[in-house]
């Protein structure tokens, strides 16, 4: 398998700590790569390993064996002063959001900005431009915990978004929102993987299973990640 860019699992397995050997493992042998300029979906019934996955990708969690790596290097293995840093090119939407609620929205925006050290001028207009693409402008500077369950949405996505980071990670992006907000949804993680982005989106929603903008399927199902026959 190329490890030289984007994202790659190589032999990876995961059990939660404390679990028996015995028991079985989450996720097992998981071999994969993930490209930059691609977007890729995963599916799997719930309680199937995708959040794990994706946790797992972003360097929340540690393999119990096996490796991620990004562009060539083994993150999952890195100590935390090193993994910590290397977490600010992961922009990722969380199935609970994870948004800060005593925050306003532009305030929620601004936060992932800030480690990066990105002049001002720039801060404010990526901040201006997710704002206008998660049809939030309105509401910069509302209280977080005032939006509706669609809006909390678009904004975890856009705070995904707004560094425009090297590996973008999404978790059941599209539940909340109706077609249009949805469709608008898929061009924004689109418009990412064309700019250079490696993009992994895990979902049950049949708009993204029918979306032709999805370049690689795959199937997550008894702790094992399989291709789609599609892709090939």
């Amino acid at each position: 398998m190329e490890l030289n860019t984007g994202m790659a699992c190589r032999r990876l397995d995961f059990r939660w700590p404390g679990r028996r050997t015995d028991e079985p493992l989450v996720l097992e042998s998981v071999e994969v790569k993930f490209s930059p300029g691609t977007v890729s979906l995963v599916t799997g019934d719930t309680g199937s390993g995708k959040s794990t996955l994706l946790h797992l990708l972003a360097g929340l969690l540690r393999p119990t064996a096996g490796e991620v790596w990004a562009d060539g290097l083994p993150v999952s293995r890195w100590p935390s002063r090193h993994r910590d840093p290397w977490r600010q090119q992961v922009g990722i939407v969380f199935q609970h959001l994870a948004l800060i609620p005593d925050l306003t929205v532009g305030e929620n925006l601004l936060l992932p900005m800030i480690p990066r050290q990105i002049a001002w001028s720039r801060m404010q207009e990526e901040i201006l431009r997710q704002l206008a693409d998660a049809d939030l402008s309105a509401l910069a500077d509302a209280p977080t915990s005032a939006l509706s369950g669609g809006q909390r949405q678009r904004l975890a996505i856009a705070r995904a978004l707004v560094a425009r980071p090297r590996f973008i990670l999404a978790d059941e992006p599209t539940a909340f929102q109706d077609d249009c907000h949805a469709a608008q949804i898929r061009a924004q993680l689109c418009h990412a993987a064309h700019e250079g982005a490696v993009v992994v989106i895990c979902s049950h929603d049949p708009r993204l299973r029918a979306s032709d903008a999805i370049d690689r399927r795959y199937h997550l199902a008894s702790a094992t990640l399989t291709e789609s026959s599609a892709n090939r």
